[in-house]
């Protein structure tokens, strides 16, 4: 089999295609990247030789380009998105081109392409937010997206369902809660409060830090994602969640426990605009249909996470001091 890959020099992105690597040694990969801030080659290290592995840098905004490869690939996993809240905020347009008009662009080429199979990563805070004693949310949940990233991607999940249904495309779309794990860009809280501490920095904690979320595994949401291209039911949505609710301040105490760090290296800043105060996710219908359910609990998770970043500094730091978007230029003879 093979698969296009969009976004995989991004965290997540990067993590599958080392998963998929791994755990399914026959198939082949072209990773479509454009390489914006987010997008870095360094993750992918490992599997530059692999000759099951082919990267291509370009644009899912670029119709023509899309449509070449989705012609040579068996299965669509999207995964390419801007996702980080605070810039839809700065930057609302580019979420639009992106996530909108780019998923637009697969969906068109996989409906002409002999309708491939099209898996579509999405969101929980397509949902909205949930108050402290509301259900967590399921596949029902009626859409509310509270910022402009999360209508971009509420958006991009009709446009998926809409070619299911107006087209017959045969698509799947999960949605998953907050990602942790190895090469999360370091704007992130996790990574970003770890790195800092490592700097000696302070960490910046949003308001009272009580807004709490659903955190999941990049591991075990990936391994999601392969089970419901296995198994998962055609036109249908399956929530992927971590089974672990934390307030901000709770995850923020626990890094700086592990870092040997007190309450002093705590930054109280001003909440950002429309902050959602809580996301929880009910993955029991990815438990029923596809036997799946999280298996790495948060506190070793977050603790081996932790470690990554400590073990390595130089990914990170090349991060913070813009050198890792000289890679691509060493690697491939841009100027």
């Amino acid at each position: 089999m093979k698969l296009l890959i969009t976004g995989g020099a991004g965290f997540i992105g990067s993590n599958f295609i080392h998963y998929w690597l791994k755990n399914h040694q026959e198939d082949k990969i072209i990773n479509l990247d454009l390489l914006t801030y987010a997008g870095n080659l360094e993750n992918l290290k490992d599997v530059e030789q692999n000759s099951n592995y082919k990267f291509i840098k370009g644009d899912i905004g670029d119709a023509n380009l899309v449509n070449d490869l989705v012609k040579e690939a068996d299965v669509i996993v999207h995964f390419a998105a801007e996702s980080h809240v605070d810039r839809s905020i700065m930057d609302a347009k580019s979420f639009v081109d992106t996530n909108v008009l780019g998923t637009f662009n697969l969906l068109e080429a996989a409906k002409n392409n002999g309708k491939k199979r099209f898996h579509h990563i999405s969101t929980d805070e397509v949902f909205g937010a949930l108050k402290s004693d509301d259900p967590a949310f399921n596949e029902q949940t009626p859409y509310s997206p509270r910022s402009p990233y999360a209508a971009s991607k509420a958006s991009s999940d009709h446009l998926v369902r809409a070619y299911f249904h107006t087209f017959s495309l045969p698509i799947t779309i999960s949605n998953c809660s907050n990602n942790y794990g190895p090469y999360q860009f370091p704007e992130k809280l996790i990574p970003l409060f770890v790195t800092n501490l490592l700097e000696g920095k302070k960490v910046p904690v949003y308001g009272d830090g009580m807004q709490i979320r659903d955190w999941i595994h990049v591991d075990d949401h990936n391994r999601g994602v392969d089970l419901i291209l296995q198994k998962g039911k055609i036109g249908e949505t399956y929530c992927l969640g971590g089974n672990s609710e934390k307030t901000n301040m709770e995850i923020t105490k626990l890094i700086l426990g592990y870092l040997g760090q007190g309450e002093e290296m705590i930054e109280y800043v001003k909440d950002r605009p429309g902050h959602d105060r809580r996301y929880a996710i009910d993955f029991s219908k990815a438990k029923e249909e596809l036997g799946w359910e999280p298996l790495i609990g948060f506190e070793d998770g977050i603790k081996k996470t932790v470690e990554w970043y400590k073990n390595n500094q130089e990914w990170w730091q090349r991060i913070k001091s813009g050198e890792y978007l000289e890679y691509y230029k060493k690697q491939y003879g841009e100027k």
